[in-house]
């Protein structure tokens, strides 16, 4: 491997080169099915033709506008995707490049807004324990996971933790005179794959709509269909002030999106907020692709029907190294009896690309668009892995 990066990963052994569908192609002409989709990103799987096609056109066209004006594809994504999101109470976007910039946006429009409602010193924002939201220094304030914040202090003031499911402890925690909003992950990723439960979100929507709390969702990882609907947030029920969406939403190319309903969508003004390659042509035109594909209701519900199987098929082994599995949809979480990083390594050298997260929890986020049959095969190989350790 090249010598040249700043040592920020822990990589595997392996460059790849090409893809198709649920399989990559190493530098020695090697396959591997994709169980990560580039941690919940290649939602549509690799050179996905319609993909391949809008990037083609589009780069053709045009690569980039700055924001002194406006592109037509940009114009068109926006529409979209705020209808798409309109049913949990979605007006406006502003677009960007990732999820940590989303989410950078996020606490600014919920910050401002208690500003101009309420005045100086309603500012604190309370996450989960267990959170994740961002490598900045302002969204690792807000992650909720000691292990991602060594060495990297002071941190952005005003932010708050919670455990997750304590209602006792959610109800204390939003003061209306110093909190301005609450962030939660409908299905915590990082932690290792534990959705919330209805009841509780339930509860913190209730409690925020009382005191004018903004509710603030970060879907950049169980969004965008990942979970079998649209906003994994649909399935509560309930309907949120700002919304954050990255990941999947272009299909692999890099894009970030902040959405606001009523309260929220007017409080940004002219150069409150930015964003050099936001609204970038390619990533809008990846976009649409990805709306008009994973919005069909019949794929959606393909989407749950196969993280269905797959959980079916992972626990129907009753295998002693697996301690317990979660999920929803094609967001599944595996907590195994060993270390994560020997099954990755074991699973990499069988020809299988798996996540994890934490030390102990197996992580799968493949494509929407994988087959049964590949399902089968990768948990397989999976099988033989774990048998061996």
């Amino acid at each position: 491997m090249a010598d040249v990066f700043m040592n920020t990963y822990h990589r595997l052994p392996v460059t790849f080169v090409s893809g198709e569908g649920s399989w990559l192609r190493d530098k020695a002409g090697k396959k591997y099915l994709d169980f990560t989709a580039g941690i919940a990103v290649n939602c549509l799987g690799h050179a996905y033709p319609a993909l391949v096609k809008a990037i083609s056109e589009q780069a053709a066209k045009v690569n980039h506008v700055c924001n002194y004006y406006q592109s037509d594809v940009a114009e068109a994504f926006a529409e979209k995707l705020v209808a798409a999101c309109a049913p949990v109470g979605m007006r406006k976007v502003f677009l960007g490049n990732s999820g940590a910039e989303a989410n950078e946006g996020a606490c600014k429009i919920a910050r401002k807004y208690s500003l101009k409602h309420y005045g100086p010193g309603r500012h604190t924002i309370v996450s989960l324990k267990g959170s994740f939201h961002g490598r900045t220094i302002t969204t690792l304030s807000a992650t909720g996971q000691e292990r991602f914040h060594q060495d990297f202090g002071p941190f952005t003031e005003g932010f708050r933790f919670i455990p997750p499911g304590d209602l006792s402890a959610l109800d204390r925690v939003l003061d209306p005179a110093s909190v301005a909003g609450l962030w939660l992950e409908p299905i915590q990723g990082e932690k290792g794959i534990f959705p919330l439960d209805p009841p509780y979100i339930a509860a913190a929507a209730k409690y925020c709509a009382e005191r004018d709390i903004l509710l603030m969702l970060d879907e950049i990882q169980c969004g965008v269909g990942r979970t079998g609907t649209f906003l994994a947030c649909e399935a509560y029920g309930v309907k949120a002030d700002i919304v954050t969406l990255a990941k999947g939403l272009s299909g692999g190319v890099p894009v970030g999106a902040v959405l606001a309903g009523e309260k929220a969508a007017d409080v940004l003004d002219v150069s409150d907020h930015g964003s050099t390659f936001g609204g970038n042509p390619l990533a809008a035109a990846a976009g649409l692709v990805v709306l008009e594909t994973v919005q069909n209701p019949p794929f959606l519900s393909e989407i749950a029907r196969k993280g269905e199987r797959f959980r079916a098929v992972l626990g129907s082994w009753e295998h002693p190294k697996i301690r317990e599995i979660r999920g929803k949809g094609l967001m599944i979480g595996a907590d195994i009896t060993t270390e994560a990083w020997p099954v990755l390594e074991g699973a990499l050298a069988a020809g299988l690309l798996i996540l994890s997260a934490g030390t102990k929890t197996l992580r799968f986020l493949p494509p929407y668009t994988i087959k049964d049959a590949e399902i089968d095969q990768g948990l397989e190989l999976l099988k033989g892995v774990l048998d061996t350790l």
